[in-house]
C-alpha cells in the first residue's frame, strides 16, 4: 500500500451544514441479514466504504445478487436462511474486524465450508473473542496462532450433518457488540434458544435489525442486558434507511468544539442510544451541542447536531459511557489535548485491539504535538496544553488519521500524517467533505 499521507495547515473555522456518510455498523448489518431475508430488501445511506463493499462481495461470493442502484443505493435479492452458496474463493474481508466477527456467526450455521482472509491490520486481530462462544454452541474453526485472521469455518455436514448448532446461554466477559452480534446471529442456525448478558449496554443494532426483518428477539434488563432469541425462524424483506455514522460525525463535533467561531450543522444523524457515549462525554467536557428534527426512521431514532464552539474542560470520563463511545475515543483524545486541565479514561482495553493499539497510537501521536500523556493499561491520563506541529504514525488507522487532521485546527503548524489510505474503509471522501466546511487538510501523495 502507497503511503497516502495528509497534511493539515492550522486556524481554520468549521461552519456550515454537512451530511457524513451512512452508519459503517448498520450498513454491514444490512447486507448480511438482507442476503438471508426471503425476497427483495432496498438499503438507502448504504456507506459505500471499502469495509462494507468487503461484505457486499462476500455475499456476492455466496450466490447473492446486490443490485447498486446510485453509490448509496442497493437492491439485494435474499436467498433465505439456508440458501448461500459455498464461496469459491476465500472471502476477503479487507480492513473489518466488524465484518469477519459477524459473518464468523453466520457462516458458523452454514452447511459448507468457507476461508475469511483480511489485509495486514485484520489478520493480526483477536479472534478468540468469537471464537470461544461459537465453539460452545459446535461450531467449528479454525485459526491461525493466537486466534488470528485466517479463520477456517467447517460446514455442518459430513459426520456431522443433522446436527445443527446448540443454543447456549453466554455471559460476554467484557462488553463488546460484536462478540454478542456474532453469537446472537449463529442463533438463528441454532437449536433451542441463545442468549447473551453482557456486563454494559453496547450498541443494538443487530437486534433492532433483526427485528426489522420481522425475527423475535427479546430484551429485557434495566438497560437491556440481556438478549435472547430462537433459532429456526426465517427473516422477512424490509426497506432499510441508514442514518448518517456517529463515528464519523464525531470528528467534526470535535473539530467544531475546538476550533474557535465555529458553528456547524451535521444532518440525520443516527443518535441511537448505545452510540451517543461521544455526545454525553463533550457535554461533560463542556461542549455547545444541540439536537433537532429528532424522529424515528426505520427504527432508529435520528437528529441533526448542532455544534458551536466552546472551552472544553478536563473530566474523568465515566466507565459506564466507555462502550458507548468506544470507536470515537481517538478524537476524544483530541478534545482532551485541547481541554482545560486533565482528562482521565479507564476501562477501555478493547481500545488496545482495535486496528491498532489506538490508546498507545494516539499517546505517541499526541506526544509528538506538544501533548502530555501517560498511558495506562486500560486508559490514559491526558494534560491539556497546546498542540504544535508533527509527523504521525497512524499505523493504517482510519480512526487515528482523522482524529490527527482535526487536531491540525488547533495546532501551531502543520501535521503531516502518514499511512492515512484506510481512510476510505469508513470515511470515502473525507478530505472533500472536510474541507468543505472550513478544515484545512489536504492529501500530499
Amino acid at each position: 500500500m502507497s503511503n497516502t499521507q495528509f497534511k493539515t495547515t492550522p486556524n481554520g473555522v468549521l461552519t456550515g451544514t454537512l451530511r457524513v456518510p451512512g452508519d459503517k455498523s448498520m450498513s454491514h448489518r444490512s447486507i448480511m441479514l438482507g442476503s438471508l431475508a426471503e425476497g427483495v430488501t432496498s438499503v438507502k445511506g448504504f456507506l459505500n466504504g471499502e469495509d462494507c463493499i468487503a461484505t457486499m462481495n462476500a455475499f456476492r461470493n455466496m450466490g447473492v445478487e446486490i443490485e447498486e442502484k446510485s453509490p448509496t443505493e442497493l437492491v439485494i435479492h435474499g436467498v433465505g436462511m439456508h440458501g448461500l452458496q459455498e464461496p469459491k474463493a476465500e472471502l476477503d474481508m479487507g480492513n473489518s474486524g466488524t465484518a469477519m466477527r459477524l459473518l464468523t456467526g453466520l457462516l458458523a450455521g452454514q452447511s459448507f465450508d468457507a476461508t475469511m482472509i483480511g489485509d495486514e491490520s485484520l489478520s493480526g486481530r483477536p479472534m478468540n473473542r468469537i471464537i470461544k462462544p461459537l465453539s460452545m454452541m459446535g461450531a467449528k474453526i479454525e485459526s491461525e496462532q493466537g486466534g488470528r485472521p485466517p479463520l477456517r469455518i467447517r460446514g455442518i455436514h459430513g459426520i456431522r450433518e443433522g446436527h445443527a448448532l446448540k443454543g447456549i446461554h453466554y455471559d460476554l466477559p467484557i462488553a463488546s457488540a460484536q462478540v454478542k452480534s456474532a453469537v446472537l446471529l449463529a442463533g438463528l442456525f441454532a437449536d433451542g434458544e441463545t442468549s447473551v448478558t453482557e456486563p454494559g449496554v453496547t450498541r443494538d443494532h443487530t437486534e433492532r435489525m433483526l427485528r426489522g426483518f420481522g425475527y423475535d428477539v427479546e430484551t429485557s434488563g434495566d438497560k437491556g442486558q440481556y438478549i435472547s432469541l430462537k433459532g429456526g425462524a426465517k427473516l422477512i424483506a424490509c426497506d432499510i434507511d441508514i442514518p448518517a455514522d456517529i463515528s464519523s460525525a464525531a470528528f467534526f463535533m470535535v473539530g467544531a468544539s475546538i476550533a474557535e467561531g465555529s458553528d456547524l450543522t451535521l444532518q440525520h444523524v443516527g443518535v441511537n442510544p448505545t452510540r451517543t457515549g461521544v455526545i454525553d462525554i463533550l457535554k461533560l467536557m463542556g461542549a455547545d451541542i444541540t439536537l433537532s428534527n429528532q424522529q424515528e426512521v426505520g427504527g432508529e431514532p435520528v437528529a441533526d447536531i448542532r455544534i458551536r464552539s466552546a472551552q472544553l474542560k478536563g473530566i474523568h470520563i465515566p466507565e459506564e459511557l466507555v462502550p458507548l463511545a468506544i470507536d470515537e475515543f481517538p478524537v476524544i483524545f483530541v478534545a482532551a489535548a485541547c481541554a482545560e486541565g486533565e482528562t482521565v479514561l479507564s476501562g477501555a482495553e478493547e481500545l488496545r485491539v482495535k486496528e491498532s493499539d489506538r490508546i498507545q497510537v494516539m499517546a505517541d501521536g499526541l506526544t509528538s504535538c506538544g501533548i502530555d500523556c501517560e498511558v495506562q493499561p486500560d486508559g490514559i491520563i491526558i494534560q491539556g496544553g497546546q498542540l504544535t506541529s508533527g509527523d504521525i504514525e497512524s499505523h493504517h488507522d482510519h480512526r487515528i488519521s482523522m482524529a490527527f487532521a482535526i487536531a491540525g485546527l488547533r495546532a501551531t503548524g502543520e501535521i503531516l500524517i502518514n499511512d492515512a489510505a484506510n481512510v476510505d474503509t469508513s470515511f470515502p471522501g473525507f478530505v472533500e467533505l472536510a474541507s468543505a466546511v472550513g478544515l484545512g487538510v489536504s492529501r500530499v501523495s
